[in-house]
Formats: C-alpha cells, structure tokens, sequence
C-alpha cells in the first residue's frame, strides 16, 4: 500500500487529493478546452430562420448585380421583341430553376429540428455549385466579348431579375418564419400564464377543483 511504501523509503503517506490531483488537473484542463472548442463553433452558428435571411442577402446581392449589368446594356436595344424574350428568360429561371431551389431549400432549413446551424447550411453542395458555375460562366461571357451587347442586356436583365425575385422570396419566407415562431412562442407564454393563474386561485380556495367523471348510475 501507499502507507507501507512511505515507511519503507522514509516518507510521509500522501492525501488521497496529493494522489489524484494529476489527473484532476488533466480533467479541469480537457473540460477547459472543451469550453472553448464550443464558443469557437457556436460563433460560426446562426439560427434557423437566420439561414433564409442569409439566402435572401446572397441571392438578392447576386441578381442585384446581374440585372444592373443587364439594364445597363439596354438602352441601345430597346424593342418589344428583347422585352419579351427577357421576360421569357426570366419565367424560364423562375419556374425550372430558382422557384424550385427556393421551396427546396425553405422546406429544408424548416424543417431543421436543432435551433442553431452553421452559416452556410443555407445551401446544399449542389446549390452551391450551380450559383459559382453561373456567377463564373456571366463573368467570363462579358470580360471574354463572345456574347454581343445585345445578349448581355437581353439574357442578364432575366436572368438578374429572376435571381432577384428568388432572394425576394427567401425574404418573404424569413417573415413569415419569424411571424410563426412570434406567435407560438406567444401561445406558450399565454398557456402557461393561464397555467399559473389556476394553480394560484386554487391554492386561494377561489378556483373549482376538477370534479372526476362518473357515469351514469354513480353515486
């Protein structure tokens, strides 16, 4: 034992804290890093309906640009002809393209069960994807000069404003999530003031207890 080990070299038995607060101080330390590791992730997390108004601002900010690009280059090429075939660029994205990404990703972010998400859940990897071939193929079409002016006022202006509607509608989908999560949480409060309420007029003798229920030829 530790007490026949001291007496064999002539030392004093240690305490049971002397013997463990080794390892004590390896646990404090571990828990210590641990407390860090979690503020550091939960800096990068926002909330759930947090991840819409973020699809909003970069949708938005996106179809912003494309559409100022568009609308630039049009007034040399003004005609109801470009006016339709930019309003058919534009129903084409809305409805094939980015009206589906929007209900995909709404019902997505939703349907999320933990509060808190890291930032850029607001897309998946295929939705990322598309957004950097397109911003990259639009770059690369204007600074090369294959596509002529009159591409770039026609497709752009549908394509930006067809962005900008989407971003439109992430925003329009954070409202109505905020709104939701306002008046459920104003339910609950509401619930449980009544709750209160009862249970403090029936210690008071004001509030009738809840008779059981009996059938029929009970005494």
């Amino acid at each position: 034992s530790c007490a026949e080990r001291c007496i064999k070299y002539k030392r004093k038995p240690q305490s049971a804290f002397r013997q463990h607060q080794p390892a004590l101080r390896r646990a404090i330390a571990n828990h210590k890093m641990n407390i860090v590791h979690t503020e550091r992730s939960n800096v990068m997390k926002v909330k759930r309906n947090t991840l819409l108004l973020i699809a909003c601002l970069v949708w938005g900010a996106a179809g912003f640009n494309i559409l100022r690009l568009g609308v630039l280059a049009y007034p040399a090429y003004l005609s109801v002809l470009n006016f339709v075939l930019s309003a058919l660029a534009f129903a084409v994205f809305q409805y094939f393209v980015f009206g589906r990404l929007v209900k995909k990703h709404t019902a997505r972010i939703t349907g999320y069960e933990e509060e808190r998400h890291f930032f850029l859940k607001f897309f998946d990897v295929k939705s990322f994807i598309i957004m950097a071939v397109m911003m990259s193929g639009g770059i690369w079409l204007r600074s090369s000069g294959i596509a002529p002016d009159r591409f770039i006022a026609v497709f752009y202006t549908g394509l930006g404003a067809s962005l900008l509607t989407a971003g439109i509608r992430f925003g329009y989908q954070f409202v109505k999530a905020v709104i939701a999560a306002g008046e459920k949480k104003t339910a609950f409060q509401d619930e449980k003031e009544t709750k209160l309420c009862r249970q403090s007029l029936r210690a008071a003798g004001r509030y009738p207890q809840q008779r059981p229920f009996r059938k029929a030829g009970e005494l």
